[in-house]
């Protein structure tokens, strides 16, 4: 397994693999002053190197990174993750420790489903989704792609977040939450557009 991106996002990604028994043949980088992470080696290039994880915590960049890499992505899930036989997880996910997914949420393409979070029956997460560490999705919540739901945040059964939109921490969502908007608080409101 290799992974794209050599930050503490990555140092979390090769904890998950290792408790797997999946050995990390190395990193791709941008950075040229990066030669070494956790003892794995940092390429440079990328050279067809797979399967593949993109191991950057932001969104579009993982977007962006996955539509010019293509090729084979893998996927890691913490074993102390609960995940429901039914939940579909899509390639590129990482899934942290002590998550939990019930029965029939469907997680798209290249997702973090971050530490302690809590994805309740029925939900479906779009690609490039990031639900922050502590963050609860009750059920038959519907989040689009790219959007972010912030550290602690709580989103009340049968909510729809749209798509590119970021929920700021400890925020309460009661209500639909339209496409590229920065909304937060409890409960939580549209404060401005998305300018990611």
């Amino acid at each position: 397994m290799y992974l794209y991106g050599a930050s503490g996002h990555a140092k979390v990604i090769i904890d998950i693999l290792a408790a797997n028994g999946i050995t990390v043949d190395g990193l791709i980088d941008d950075n040229p002053e990066v030669a070494c992470l956790c003892g794995l080696p940092v390429f440079h290039e990328y050279a067809g190197q797979s399967p593949l994880i993109i191991s950057i915590g932001a969104n579009r960049t993982r977007k962006a990174i996955a539509e010019r890499l293509g090729g084979e992505f893998g996927m890691a899930v913490h074993p102390s993750a609960v995940v429901s036989g039914s939940c579909e997880i899509g390639v590129g996910t990482v899934v942290m420790q002590g998550a939990i997914l019930q029965s029939g949420v469907c997680v798209g393409r290249h997702c973090i489903v971050n530490t302690g979070a809590s994805i309740d029956h029925e939900c479906v997460l779009g690609d490039f989704v990031h639900v922050s560490p502590h963050g609860t999705l009750c059920g038959n919540v519907r989040v689009g792609e790219g959007s972010w739901i912030g550290a602690g945040t709580t989103v009340v059964p049968g909510v729809r977040i749209g798509a590119w939109s970021v929920v700021g921490a400890g925020s309460v969502v009661t209500r639909d939450i339209p496409d590229n908007v920065v909304a937060y608080g409890n409960p939580c409101r549209v404060v401005r557009l998305n300018g990611w």
